[in-house]
């Protein structure tokens, strides 16, 4: 038996005691066999010839590089406190950075088709369908249309004041000042903030308190909630992403995830092309750091290579300035 491979046992054998689940034991035999196919020994030099093995030769992305240096780390430490191995050579070993995932966000185009498409739901005619449905009794096309004016308003929600799913579950009325046009946050380690509200995000959010209203949930059951289901309690996390994947759902040229983070993408990248500075934005959508809103600016990008395609002198005169 190979070096490799009792020392693959040994570690396989600590992972079953450890009750690790099969498909951990399966991804760290696979890395595993793979490390040791190549190389026999666990030394500094051996390892970092694999990883640049598996990154230049196969073309693994940082990720896959990662979870495999990680599953040597894991082996090797287990040796060292085994007494198999003196030192750990993974200490030395640097890892790859992982590329960091620019925000997926919609066309502005595609939101303007979204609520223009929609518009009916949010109208004192739909109220009058629904609370219409509600007097003759209709309980199944009743809940049908709530649901409809629920997904509106939601995604209306998100797309306006850019909060996060746990943030929109958690607003309440009194969350609401509609005199002052803000509503107040409780976001991250129970930070509250200010954001601005549109007084068209105002009139729609009012509008669906009437068919909260025409309800007639017991107060003292519904609480102080802001958006509620048909039965009057709290909106939840899986019924946000069903109702705003269902929404979404009715742009065709909306091809990708239908998601409420995506709609809070959506805001911060409209934000950041219409001018607004990072610091403004920063503050909006509650981050912590100004590290986490400049990824929003990667986005921007396509925007502003147009505008410097329309507005450049020499991009005007197809490269020439002519005399």
């Amino acid at each position: 038996m190979s070096t490799g491979e009792k020392y693959t046992q040994m570690f396989l054998q600590h992972l079953r005691l450890k009750r690790n689940s099969p498909r951990t034991s399966a991804l760290y035999a696979e890395v595993l066999n793979d490390y040791f196919g190549y190389c026999d020994e666990l030394s500094y030099d051996c390892i970092r010839a694999y990883q640049m093995h598996i990154m230049d030769d196969l073309g693994y992305s940082a990720k896959t590089v990662n979870l495999h240096l990680s599953a040597l780390s894991s082996l090797c430490t287990f040796l060292v406190n085994s007494g198999e191995i003196e030192s750990n050579p993974m200490k030395s070993i640097k890892r790859p950075k992982n590329a960091k995932r620019l925000p997926v966000f919609y066309r502005k185009e595609e939101m303007d088709e979204y609520v223009n498409n929609t518009q009916v739901y949010a109208s004192e005619d739909f109220l009058q369908a629904f609370e219409h449905c509600l007097a003759e009794g209709d309980k199944a096309e009743a809940k049908r249309l709530y649901e409809k004016r629920l997904g509106r308003v939601l995604v209306m929600t998100l797309y306006s004041l850019g909060v996060r799913r746990a943030e929109l579950i958690s607003l309440n009325r009194s969350s609401l000042d509609f005199s002052r046009g803000v509503a107040n946050v409780r976001g991250k380690g129970d930070k509250m903030r200010e954001i601005p509200m549109l007084e068209v995000l105002s009139r729609e959010i009012l509008l669906y308190l009437k068919s909260v209203d025409a309800l007639g949930f017991d107060k003292s059951e519904s609480g102080d909630a802001l958006f509620l289901t048909f039965t009057g309690a709290r909106i939840y996390p899986v019924l946000v992403d069903r109702l705003v994947k269902s929404e979404l759902g009715s742009v065709k040229s909306i091809k990708g995830r239908k998601s409420p983070h995506v709609l809070r993408h959506t805001v911060a990248t409209e934000l950041l092309n219409e001018g607004s500075d990072l610091n403004s934005i920063k503050e909006f959508l509650g981050h912590s750091s100004l590290a986490a809103t400049q990824v929003y600016t990667h986005n921007s990008i396509a925007k502003l290579k147009q505008i410097y395609e329309s507005a450049h002198p020499r991009a005007k005169k197809d490269g020439n300035y002519g005399d």
